[in-house]
């Protein structure tokens, strides 16, 4: 069953926020830390996330594949960098980065490029 990467997404952040509420110390040291490591350096802010597209299908987070490769697409990514980031972990995770790539990953591109276009 396809799942629903833009529920996915609203339901990440909105914990996100709701967690916030609760453990406001917490929830702002770890966007602290993504404001950080995201911000424009020796790489710019498209290939780190396209790192994490090529981490989270390795790792097969669901919740960080679709927010990543949200995130991908809004820093400028292209469906076929995407892609490519994502065969890279295939390369170290085998037939599981895979599964993760040919579907979620896949299903949020498709969902997600109509946004930046």
């Amino acid at each position: 069953m396809k799942k629903d990467v833009r529920q996915m997404l609203n339901d990440f952040m909105g914990g996100l926020q709701e967690l916030s509420g609760t453990n406001p110390e917490s929830v702002n040291a770890f966007m602290n830390l993504l404001g950080t490591s995201y911000a424009e350096g020796a790489l710019d802010t498209k290939t780190k996330e396209l790192i994490s597209v090529g981490i989270a299908a390795y790792n097969r987070c669901e919740y960080c594949i679709v927010f990543h490769v949200y995130k991908a697409l809004e820093a400028g990514a292209t469906r076929e960098q995407i892609m490519e980031a994502a065969m890279v972990a295939v390369a170290f995770g085998g037939g599981p980065s895979m599964a993760y790539s040919v579907t979620l990953l896949k299903d949020s591109i498709d969902e997600f490029e109509k946004d930046f276009k």
